[in-house]
Formats: C-alpha cells, sequence, structure tokens
C-alpha cells in the first residue's frame, strides 16, 4: 500500500507556465483525504520551494536542495539537513573559478535560506535572471537573502553550506560535471538536471549523504514506513536516485528519454496533461 507519495516539481508537478493545474491540486488533496502524505522532492532551495508548498497545502515536510534539506513549509521547522565540509566546499568553488564557471552558493539550513556569489559572467543570463528573480519574488526579506561577497574563500568557512550549484549551457556544464566527479570523487555527490531543448543545465553538487533519495528515506524513517509503501514521480536525472528507492517509480511523458526507456518505470502523461493527477488515480485512488 502507498503511504508517501514525493513529487519532483520543475517538469512533473509544474507545467510548462511553472503552474500547478486544478486537476493536480484536487487529486493531492483526495490523496491526502486517502491517507496518504504527499510532499515534493526538488533541487530548489527552500526559499524558492516554500510558496508552493503553502499554495497547495502538503501534509509532510518538503524535501529540497535535492535532498540536502527537509523542511516544514508553514512552521519551517527543520527536520533534516546535510552539509559540504568547508574544505570540500572550497575546493568546489575553486574548481569553478579555474573553469569559468559561476559558483552559487546556499547557506543557512536552519533558517529560510541564504545564497552567496562571487561573480556573474557577462554571457551567464540565466543565472544573472535567477538572482534578479530571487531578490524580487520573496519580498524584502528575499532580496536580504541573495548576497554578491567579495570572496567566497573569505565567507565560506563558518557557513552551514548545503549546497552548491553552476548552472549553463548543456556542453559546458557537461565538462565541467566531468571535472567535478574526477577532482570530488565521492567526497560529493553530484547531480546534473538537463533541458536539451533549452541548452540549459543545473549542476548540483551536495554533500555525498544527500539526494532526493536520502531526504525522502528521513520522511520514510520517521513515519515507521518502508521503501514499498513509497510512490514517487520524476522526470529528470536527479530524479534517478528516488526513483531507484520507491516501491512504485513513475516518470512523465516529458521525461528525459534515460528514464523513459527503462521498463521498470511506470508511465504517466507530460506535465502539461496533468501527468500527476493521473498517476495518483492509477496507483492510489483506483487501489486505495
Amino acid at each position: 500500500m502507498i503511504k508517501l507519495l514525493a513529487l519532483d516539481l520543475d517538469g512533473t508537478l509544474l507545467n510548462s507556465q511553472g503552474k500547478i493545474s486544478p486537476k493536480n491540486k484536487q487529486a493531492i488533496r483526495d490523496a491526502e483525504d486517502a491517507g496518504v502524505l504527499v510532499t515534493f522532492a526538488t533541487g530548489r532551495r527552500f526559499r524558492d520551494a516554500r510558496p508552493v508548498a503553502l499554495e497547495v497545502g502538503f501534509n509532510a515536510p518538503i524535501v529540497t536542495h535535492n535532498g540536502a534539506l527537509v523542511k516544514n513549509a508553514e512552521t519551517r521547522e527543520t527536520s533534516h539537513h546535510a552539509l559540504l565540509e568547508t574544505d570540500i566546499a572550497l575546493r568546489v568553488t575553486q574548481l569553478g573559478r579555474e573553469n569559468d564557471a559561476d559558483a552559487l552558493v546556499s547557506i543557512d539550513p536552519i533558517g529560510d535560506g541564504s545564497l552567496i556569489y562571487e561573480r556573474i559572467s557577462k554571457d551567464n543570463r540565466p543565472l544573472r535572471e535567477y538572482i534578479v528573480w530571487a531578490r524580487k519574488v520573496h519580498g524584502p526579506e528575499g532580496a536580504k537573502s541573495v548576497h554578491n561577497v567579495g570572496s567566497l574563500d573569505d565567507e565560506i568557512p563558518g557557513s552551514d553550506v548545503v549546497h552548491i550549484s553552476f548552472s549553463g549551457p548543456c556542453g559546458t556544464m557537461d565538462g565541467l560535471e566531468q571535472i567535478l566527479v574526477n577532482e570530488l570523487g565521492d567526497s560529493v555527490n553530484i547531480l546534473a538536471t538537463v533541458y536539451p531543448r533549452l541548452d540549459f543545465t543545473l549542476i548540483d553538487v551536495l554533500p555525498p549523504t544527500a539526494s532526493k533519495a536520502t531526504g525522502v528515506h528521513h520522511l520514510v524513517e520517521v513515519h515507521g514506513f518502508h521503501s514499498e509503501n513509497v510512490m514517487v514521480i520524476g522526470d529528470n536525472r536527479n530524479d534517478f536516485e528516488m526513483l531507484e528507492y520507491a516501491g512504485t517509480p513513475v516518470v512523465m511523458g516529458n521525461a528525459t528519454e534515460e528514464l523513459l526507456v527503462r521498463e521498470d518505470y511506470h508511465k504517466t502523461s507530460t506535465n502539461d496533461e496533468d501527468g500527476v493527477a493521473m498517476a495518483i488515480e492509477e496507483f492510489i485512488l483506483a487501489k486505495q
């Protein structure tokens, strides 16, 4: 029996306009009414994910930062977090500089979270737009949470670093990912979210124990469930570990090809066709 449902956000629960359809909202409420704990597991930082959680009203803490932080959206209580070691975080940002990649460092897991960065390259338009958005979307407090610092080497020591991200064109980021993997090994967990049609890749460098799977597993342990009681829905490479963990793994119709070809994963419709609602109806409501 499914007791916990974990949903990816972008490309899964959210449609192409970044919205949640009425059908998906109703399906989530119906699943909760059937006794299922429903949450999402996202690469977004907590501050960016929280408004979505408050809009829907999930009945479980949310898994953010690709599993490095599990936190209650309403109370802001931190349930679980993992941190990058200081020397590793400094090495990550050094590798970024050496390869002309802009590091965005997420800190403060106990609070609402802050971002610090050293530079934004002139040609890194997506990151520049994200910084502007992050400063505006959350009001005055959000603006205060994004800091351009003189040196990450000075700021990282003494800070609780949850994860470090890089973004850019697919080809460039693919090269950087290989460098990070070769240089850092198992001292970190590196997750890439790839959007070939947009020629955009986001690389998240996480503590070695952090993934969406470990974040979901934390909720499983708290409630005394088992992995076979878990259903997850995702669409991209950073969902792979939690899809492998779940008893009922479901991938979206718009998922990356490497997920769609897996015969052991269930398939649903796209994020613009209420794929989440369809999967909830098939695997939860019809059976419970």
